[in-house]
Protein backbone atom coordinates (compact mmCIF):
# COMPACT_ATOMS: atom_id res chain seq x y z
CA UNK A 1 0.00 0.00 0.00
CA UNK A 2 1.23 3.49 -0.80
CA UNK A 3 0.67 5.96 2.01
CA UNK A 4 0.84 9.74 2.00
CA UNK A 5 2.03 11.28 5.26
CA UNK A 6 0.82 14.81 6.05
CA UNK A 7 3.44 16.42 8.29
CA UNK A 8 5.02 19.69 9.42
CA UNK A 9 8.43 20.49 10.82
CA UNK A 10 10.34 23.31 12.43
CA UNK A 11 13.55 23.45 10.44
CA UNK A 12 15.91 25.29 12.80
CA UNK A 13 17.84 22.19 13.86
CA UNK A 14 18.05 20.60 10.42
CA UNK A 15 20.19 20.99 7.34
CA UNK A 16 17.04 20.76 5.24
CA UNK A 17 14.67 18.02 4.16
CA UNK A 18 16.92 15.94 1.95
CA UNK A 19 19.10 13.15 3.26
CA UNK A 20 22.83 13.93 3.28
CA UNK A 21 25.54 11.97 5.09
CA UNK A 22 27.02 13.53 8.20
CA UNK A 23 24.32 16.14 8.81
CA UNK A 24 20.95 16.11 10.57
CA UNK A 25 18.07 16.19 8.10
CA UNK A 26 14.33 15.67 8.29
CA UNK A 27 14.13 12.82 5.77
CA UNK A 28 16.60 10.63 7.63
CA UNK A 29 14.95 11.24 11.00
CA UNK A 30 11.61 10.10 9.56
CA UNK A 31 13.07 7.08 7.77
CA UNK A 32 14.83 6.01 10.97
CA UNK A 33 11.63 6.32 13.02
CA UNK A 34 9.56 4.41 10.48
CA UNK A 35 12.21 1.71 10.19
CA UNK A 36 12.30 1.29 13.96
CA UNK A 37 8.55 0.78 14.19
CA UNK A 38 8.21 -1.40 11.09
CA UNK A 39 11.46 -3.31 11.68
CA UNK A 40 12.35 -2.85 8.02
CA UNK A 41 14.17 -0.38 5.79
CA UNK A 42 11.79 2.37 4.67
CA UNK A 43 12.53 4.80 1.84
CA UNK A 44 10.39 7.91 1.62
CA UNK A 45 9.85 10.49 -1.14
CA UNK A 46 9.10 14.07 -0.17
CA UNK A 47 7.01 16.65 -1.99
CA UNK A 48 10.08 18.86 -2.40
CA UNK A 49 13.23 20.08 -0.73
CA UNK A 50 13.73 22.77 1.86
CA UNK A 51 17.02 24.48 2.71
CA UNK A 52 18.73 24.38 6.08
CA UNK A 53 16.67 26.12 8.80
CA UNK A 54 13.64 26.49 6.50
CA UNK A 55 10.32 25.33 7.94
CA UNK A 56 7.37 23.42 6.53
CA UNK A 57 3.90 24.23 7.84
CA UNK A 58 2.63 21.61 5.40
CA UNK A 59 4.64 18.84 3.79
CA UNK A 60 3.80 15.47 2.27
CA UNK A 61 5.88 12.39 1.66
CA UNK A 62 4.94 8.96 0.41
CA UNK A 63 6.14 5.50 1.35
CA UNK A 64 5.25 1.98 0.22
CA UNK A 65 4.51 -0.14 3.29
CA UNK A 66 3.23 -3.70 3.31
CA UNK A 67 1.30 -3.63 6.58
CA UNK A 68 -1.78 -1.62 7.53
CA UNK A 69 -1.01 1.52 9.49
CA UNK A 70 -3.63 2.02 12.19
CA UNK A 71 -4.22 4.64 14.87
CA UNK A 72 -1.82 2.92 17.24
CA UNK A 73 0.97 3.19 14.66
CA UNK A 74 0.14 6.88 14.17
CA UNK A 75 0.39 7.45 17.92
CA UNK A 76 3.65 5.51 18.29
CA UNK A 77 5.26 7.32 15.34
CA UNK A 78 4.52 10.75 16.78
CA UNK A 79 5.75 9.63 20.18
CA UNK A 80 9.22 8.65 18.96
CA UNK A 81 9.65 11.60 16.60
CA UNK A 82 11.32 14.74 18.02
CA UNK A 83 9.11 17.64 19.07
CA UNK A 84 9.99 19.64 15.96
CA UNK A 85 8.48 17.08 13.55
CA UNK A 86 4.76 16.22 13.66
CA UNK A 87 2.66 13.78 11.65
CA UNK A 88 -0.96 14.92 11.25
CA UNK A 89 -2.40 12.24 9.00
CA UNK A 90 -1.41 8.94 7.38
CA UNK A 91 -3.47 8.58 4.22
CA UNK A 92 -3.77 5.29 2.27
CA UNK A 93 -3.72 6.02 -1.46
CA UNK A 94 -5.04 4.12 -4.45
CA UNK A 95 -2.51 3.32 -7.17
CA UNK A 96 0.94 4.88 -7.10
CA UNK A 97 0.55 8.65 -6.71
CA UNK A 98 3.82 10.54 -6.22
CA UNK A 99 4.27 13.11 -3.46
CA UNK A 100 6.67 15.21 -5.50
CA UNK A 101 5.75 14.80 -9.16
CA UNK A 102 1.96 14.96 -8.70
CA UNK A 103 1.92 18.26 -6.81
CA UNK A 104 0.30 20.95 -8.96
CA UNK A 105 0.88 23.93 -6.68
CA UNK A 106 3.15 24.87 -3.81
CA UNK A 107 2.92 28.00 -1.70
CA UNK A 108 5.56 29.67 0.43
CA UNK A 109 5.26 32.36 3.08
CA UNK A 110 8.15 34.51 4.25
CA UNK A 111 7.94 36.48 7.49
CA UNK A 112 9.98 39.56 8.43
CA UNK A 113 9.98 41.47 11.71
CA UNK A 114 11.62 44.88 11.98
CA UNK A 115 12.37 44.95 15.71
CA UNK A 116 14.50 42.62 17.80
CA UNK A 117 12.45 39.96 19.56
CA UNK A 118 14.13 36.81 20.93
CA UNK A 119 10.86 34.90 20.72
CA UNK A 120 10.58 35.48 16.97
CA UNK A 121 14.18 34.77 16.00
CA UNK A 122 13.58 31.13 15.00
CA UNK A 123 10.28 31.75 13.23
CA UNK A 124 10.76 35.03 11.37
CA UNK A 125 13.71 36.91 9.87
CA UNK A 126 14.94 40.09 11.55
CA UNK A 127 15.66 43.06 9.29
CA UNK A 128 16.15 46.21 11.36
CA UNK A 129 14.68 48.64 8.88
CA UNK A 130 11.19 49.89 9.79
CA UNK A 131 11.29 52.49 6.99
CA UNK A 132 11.06 50.12 4.01
CA UNK A 133 9.33 51.54 0.93
CA UNK A 134 6.42 49.12 0.84
CA UNK A 135 4.79 50.76 -2.19
CA UNK A 136 7.83 50.07 -4.37
CA UNK A 137 8.12 46.55 -2.98
CA UNK A 138 4.45 45.92 -3.80
CA UNK A 139 4.97 47.18 -7.37
CA UNK A 140 7.78 44.65 -7.78
CA UNK A 141 5.72 41.81 -6.29
CA UNK A 142 2.92 42.54 -8.80
CA UNK A 143 5.36 41.76 -11.64
CA UNK A 144 6.08 38.20 -10.51
CA UNK A 145 3.02 36.46 -12.03
CA UNK A 146 3.62 38.27 -15.34
CA UNK A 147 6.84 36.36 -16.06
CA UNK A 148 7.68 32.68 -15.99
CA UNK A 149 11.46 32.41 -16.47
CA UNK A 150 13.13 32.78 -13.08
CA UNK A 151 16.72 32.23 -14.13
CA UNK A 152 17.67 35.56 -12.55
CA UNK A 153 16.34 34.34 -9.21
CA UNK A 154 18.13 31.00 -9.01
CA UNK A 155 21.46 30.35 -7.29
CA UNK A 156 22.62 27.71 -9.77
CA UNK A 157 20.33 27.86 -12.84
CA UNK A 158 22.57 25.72 -15.03
CA UNK A 159 21.94 22.76 -12.73
CA UNK A 160 18.19 23.01 -13.33
CA UNK A 161 16.39 21.11 -16.06
CA UNK A 162 14.34 24.26 -16.59
CA UNK A 163 14.03 27.68 -14.98
CA UNK A 164 10.38 28.07 -15.97
CA UNK A 165 8.01 28.54 -13.01
CA UNK A 166 4.33 29.38 -13.45
CA UNK A 167 3.73 31.77 -10.57
CA UNK A 168 -0.03 31.97 -10.07
CA UNK A 169 -0.09 34.59 -7.31
CA UNK A 170 2.17 36.75 -5.16
CA UNK A 171 1.33 39.25 -2.47
CA UNK A 172 2.79 41.45 0.24
CA UNK A 173 1.05 41.94 3.58
CA UNK A 174 1.70 43.96 6.72
CA UNK A 175 0.33 43.53 10.23
CA UNK A 176 -1.84 46.09 12.02
CA UNK A 177 1.05 47.66 13.92
CA UNK A 178 3.21 47.93 10.79
CA UNK A 179 6.26 46.15 12.19
CA UNK A 180 5.86 42.72 10.57
CA UNK A 181 5.82 41.91 6.86
CA UNK A 182 4.64 38.75 5.15
CA UNK A 183 5.36 37.76 1.55
CA UNK A 184 3.33 35.00 -0.07
CA UNK A 185 3.87 33.27 -3.40
CA UNK A 186 2.31 30.27 -5.17
CA UNK A 187 3.65 28.40 -8.19
CA UNK A 188 3.68 24.98 -9.78
CA UNK A 189 7.38 24.69 -8.90
CA UNK A 190 10.26 26.65 -7.36
CA UNK A 191 13.98 26.82 -8.08
CA UNK A 192 16.86 26.54 -5.65
CA UNK A 193 16.64 29.41 -3.11
CA UNK A 194 14.20 31.21 -5.44
CA UNK A 195 11.92 32.64 -2.75
CA UNK A 196 14.80 33.80 -0.57
CA UNK A 197 16.46 35.48 -3.57
CA UNK A 198 13.20 37.26 -4.42
CA UNK A 199 12.96 38.49 -0.82
CA UNK A 200 16.57 39.69 -0.94
CA UNK A 201 15.77 41.77 -4.03
CA UNK A 202 12.55 43.12 -2.53
CA UNK A 203 14.45 44.28 0.54
CA UNK A 204 16.95 46.06 -1.73
CA UNK A 205 14.01 47.83 -3.36
CA UNK A 206 12.54 48.71 0.03
CA UNK A 207 15.88 50.19 1.12
CA UNK A 208 16.27 52.20 -2.10
CA UNK A 209 19.23 50.16 -3.33
CA UNK A 210 17.39 48.81 -6.38
CA UNK A 211 14.64 50.19 -8.60
CA UNK A 212 11.52 48.33 -9.68
CA UNK A 213 12.79 48.59 -13.27
CA UNK A 214 16.01 46.81 -12.29
CA UNK A 215 13.97 44.12 -10.59
CA UNK A 216 11.90 43.65 -13.75
CA UNK A 217 15.10 43.43 -15.78
CA UNK A 218 16.08 40.30 -13.84
CA UNK A 219 12.68 38.82 -14.72
CA UNK A 220 12.84 39.66 -18.41
CA UNK A 221 16.53 39.42 -19.32
CA UNK A 222 16.89 35.70 -18.50
CA UNK A 223 20.46 36.18 -17.33
CA UNK A 224 22.17 35.13 -14.12
CA UNK A 225 23.22 38.08 -11.92
CA UNK A 226 26.85 38.13 -10.84
CA UNK A 227 25.93 38.67 -7.19
CA UNK A 228 22.99 36.88 -5.55
CA UNK A 229 22.39 37.21 -1.81
CA UNK A 230 19.42 35.17 -0.54
CA UNK A 231 17.46 36.40 2.46
CA UNK A 232 17.82 34.60 5.79
CA UNK A 233 16.30 31.09 5.86
CA UNK A 234 14.41 31.12 9.17
CA UNK A 235 11.57 33.33 7.92
CA UNK A 236 10.65 30.92 5.11
CA UNK A 237 7.84 28.35 5.30
CA UNK A 238 6.59 25.87 2.77
CA UNK A 239 2.99 26.50 3.75
CA UNK A 240 0.72 24.67 1.28
CA UNK A 241 1.04 21.76 -1.15
CA UNK A 242 -1.85 20.91 -3.46
CA UNK A 243 -2.59 17.80 -5.52
CA UNK A 244 -5.39 17.14 -8.03
CA UNK A 245 -6.68 14.49 -5.63
CA UNK A 246 -5.64 15.97 -2.26
CA UNK A 247 -6.11 19.52 -0.98
CA UNK A 248 -5.81 19.80 2.78
CA UNK A 249 -5.49 22.94 4.94
CA UNK A 250 -2.30 23.26 7.02
CA UNK A 251 -2.83 21.71 10.43
CA UNK A 252 -0.13 23.45 12.49
CA UNK A 253 -0.64 25.78 15.42
CA UNK A 254 0.62 28.52 13.08
CA UNK A 255 -2.40 28.11 10.83
CA UNK A 256 -3.76 31.56 11.71
CA UNK A 257 -0.42 33.23 11.07
CA UNK A 258 0.14 31.29 7.84
CA UNK A 259 -3.36 31.15 6.47
CA UNK A 260 -3.75 32.19 2.85
CA UNK A 261 -6.81 34.35 3.33
CA UNK A 262 -6.28 37.88 4.57
CA UNK A 263 -7.46 38.10 8.16
CA UNK A 264 -7.67 40.84 10.77
CA UNK A 265 -3.96 40.51 11.55
CA UNK A 266 -2.66 40.99 8.00
CA UNK A 267 -3.53 43.71 5.52
CA UNK A 268 -2.69 43.79 1.84
CA UNK A 269 -0.05 46.44 1.15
Amino acid sequence: MRYFFHIAYHGTNYSGWQKHPGVLNVQEVLETALGKLLKATVNINGCGRTDAQVHAAQFFFHADIEQDLDDEFFFRLNKILPDDIAVFEIIPMQGLPHARFDAVQRSYDYFIHTYKDPFLSNFSSLYLNPQLNLDSMTSAVALLPLYNDYRGFCKMPDRQESTICNVSSAGLFINNSGDKIRFQISSNRFLSKMVRIIIGRLLEIGEGKMSVDEFEHYLSAKETPKIIIPAYPQGLYLSKVTYPYLDLPPATTFTTMLQHDVDSSWMVV
